[in-house]
């Protein structure tokens, strides 16, 4: 099969709110930029973030960004690296103007400052009481980001490859990242697309789970081009269960919901989260709130007749509020759930919502593993931002409208770090003369192959032992006999068959390439979680249920080479602030 070659300054992996952001800051420092996406840009996954971006302007009363690093740190189950996370919170309200005057029709108040709602988990005063810092455009705020940044880039002049998926890293002898091969989707083509810096924003990989509110494009890409490549994955153990999916449906509900003024009810219209988390309630960190609504379920206290969901209330909120602030969720109850939430609340449930680990980075977004000898090393080339890559400001548990704050503020910081890589590497390197050979095996072998696996039951059976053996609490038989079994899953799925030969719009082809990914993202998360001995933030283990910041305070560092784990120091110095140290987290 012949390569088309390209070349580029700079090639980004994904065309969503983070790989936007980096590359308006590249396109607009004159460099040829090219940007791949499996879908048009518009429709990437940040389109389906709903309540907001988190950042401490303290338009609605006093506010600091210290105490939305302390609110992050706390979320984070302390796991979250304190460097990092004091760099995004200091960042966060510059990166809010800037969007601002990019054109986000953020809401406003009546003098004309931008409004912003209660989160779940953000608080005044280092958790003295709640506090209003989400940032939003109605429910529709990462619609908005994500057309915003798209307009932007195009008056940028920033290359689209629309319906394109990478399929792996180049590197060279010495490790440096030379581009990525990647395939046409209309046509089956495949190229090189050769260049001095490689940014991956793929996003997230929910899909490995089979109740999950990802989009059906979220298949860790990126997270299986790393794994390929040698490179390891980080703290994969970690997902968020979002509290309020749409009972069998998965759909989110916005935690902007809550933050308006919602509660959850069980089936004897109890506020049962007072219990759970006094102070917070409702607004509680996500972790807890999911365990929460669990512990309801498996008690007996679960609404509908088979006791398997409970309630959402915000018809108390009123039609006009409802109709100004929380338009998209009225209109995704209706279609989803069948209910109107003006008249009757919705029925939720826990659902697979959000990676906190993914490419180790640094706040630079330079992608960083432990050397063999020591200190880290930087791979030279690599870059990462948005869900894709563990900074780690998420640490064990995401806090609500801090994944679009981390969109933006480690995109552009990964693009300003591109730059001046550029600057200090003008010449671009040579590729190996066996440049994307394995690639092209990889996929002649696919094409080939007659009496293997069918990939959609592959992908189902990975999803069931997902959902099954890793989920909200989790049962040291259960991981086990999980181990055991993704590792059986990945197995066939080196023998996938696709029926399906031709070359134009080969959707097949695409699944059986989006699983191989997926296998890698689903053992990672499986052999970590059995790994790790202690409960923190979203692990949550039935054997082992404290947190334990004598042996387990570290991140996990999964190798696909033999799966092997490897660990690493959480980082718990800040760049100037005081160091939170580890203590109980109690909302």
């Amino acid at each position: 099969m012949a390569i088309i070659r390209r070349q580029y300054d700079a090639v980004v992996v994904g065309a969503g709110g983070a790989g936007l952001r980096a590359a308006l800051q590249l396109s607009e420092a004159g460099l040829k930029v090219a940007v791949l996406s499996k879908v048009f840009p518009t429709r990437s996954h940040t389109v389906a973030a709903q309540g907001g971006i988190g950042a401490a302007l303290g338009n609605m009363g006093e506010d600091n960004w210290l105490w939305h690093m302390y609110d992050t740190v706390k979320g984070s189950d302390y796991l979250g690296d304190q460097d990092a996370i004091e760099f995004m919170c200091r960042a966060a309200p510059q990166a809010i103007i800037e969007l601002e005057h990019f054109g986000l029709p953020f809401d406003r108040n009546d003098d004309g400052t931008i409004y912003q709602r209660p989160f779940g988990g953000h608080s005044q005063n280092f958790g003295e009481k709640s506090v209003q810092r989400s940032c939003c455009a109605a429910d529709r705020s990462g619609h908005a980001m994500l057309h915003t940044l798209y307009q932007r880039n195009v008056r940028a002049n920033t290359q689209f490859f629309v319906e394109w998926m990478a399929l792996d890293l180049l590197r060279d002898a010495e490790g440096h990242v030379l581009g990525v091969i990647a395939l046409e989707m209309e046509t089956g083509e495949v190229s090189i697309l050769h260049s001095r810096a490689t940014l991956l924003a793929t996003g997230g990989a929910g899909r490995i789970f089979a109740s999950t509110t990802n989009a059906f494009i979220n298949t860790g890409d990126g997270l299986g081009m790393t794994a390929r490549a040698g490179l390891p994955l980080e703290d994969m153990e970690f997902w968020q269960f979002h509290p309020t999916g749409v009972a069998g449906a998965g759909v989110l509900i916005t935690e902007g919901v809550r933050g308006e003024g919602g509660y959850l009810l069980n089936k004897d219209g109890e506020r049962f989260m007072e219990r759970y988390a006094p102070n917070m309630k409702d607004l509680a960190s996500r972790d807890v709130v999911a365990r929460a609504m669990a512990t309801e379920i498996k008690e007996g206290r679960g609404a509908g007749k088979d006791g398997d969901y409970v309630l959402l209330k915000l018809d108390h909120l009123g039609l006009e509020t409802i109709e100004k602030r929380l338009p998209g969720i009225r209109e995704i109850a209706r279609k989803f759930a069948n209910v109107d939430p003006v008249k009757d609340p919705i029925p939720v449930v826990p659902t697979v919502h959000y990676q906190m680990g993914g490419v180790p980075t640094n706040y630079h977004g330079e992608v960083v593993v432990p050397g063999t000898d020591g200190p880290n090393t930087i791979v030279p080339g690599l870059y990462a931002a948005g869900e894709v890559a563990c900074a780690s400001v998420h640490g064990a548990n995401r806090l609500g409208t801090n994944s679009l704050t981390d969109l933006v503020v480690f995109g552009k910081a990964a693009g300003e770090r591109v730059i001046d890589f550029l600057k200090r590497n003008p010449t671009i390197r040579d590729l190996p003369a066996n440049a994307g050979d394995a690639t092209l095996a990889r996929l002649a072998a696919l094409n080939a192959r007659k009496g293997g696996e069918d990939p959609a039951v592959v992908a189902r059976d990975m999803r069931r032992v997902m959902q099954l053996h890793c989920g909200v609490f989790r049962f040291p038989d259960l991981l086990t006999e999980g181990v055991s079994m993704i590792r059986e899953v990945y197995e066939r799925a080196q023998h996938l068959e696709i029926k399906d030969k031709s070359q134009v719009f080969n959707t097949a082809r695409i699944e059986a390439l989006e699983l191989l990914n997926q296998i890698e993202v689903a053992r990672a998360t499986m052999i970590s979680a059995e790994a790790r001995k202690e409960s923190r933030g979203a692990h949550d283990r039935a054997d082992f249920h404290a947190r334990d910041d004598q042996q387990w305070l570290k991140h996990s560092l999964w190798y696909h080479e033999g799966d092997r784990l490897d660990y690493k120091p959480v980082t718990l110095k800040p760049l100037t602030a005081e160091s939170f140290e580890p203590k109980a987290r109690v909302y």
